[in-house]
């Protein structure tokens, strides 16, 4: 999870996101941010996010983002 909080950190936006679930919803990611993201999840975890993954359920929060990153993991 640390991992996945200094990616979304280090967007320099203002946003909890330790604890936020809409990041998504309350449009706090935009879509180039969500570009950023798969990005350095990508290669932080030397994973590729398919397209059926890039949702809003999987961007909406920290969790939801490691929860994915797990679920590709053992795949």
């Amino acid at each position: 999870m640390e991992e996945i909080l200094d990616i979304l950190n280090g967007l320099g936006l203002d946003a909890d996101f330790e604890h936020c679930t809409t990041l998504i919803d309350d449009g706090i990611l935009e879509s180039l941010d969500i570009v950023t993201i798969i990005a350095e999840l990508s290669d932080a975890f030397d994973i590729t996010i398919p397209a059926r993954d890039i949702v809003p359920e999987n961007f909406n929060s920290a969790e939801a983002m490691l929860n994915m990153v797990n679920r590709l993991l053992d795949e």
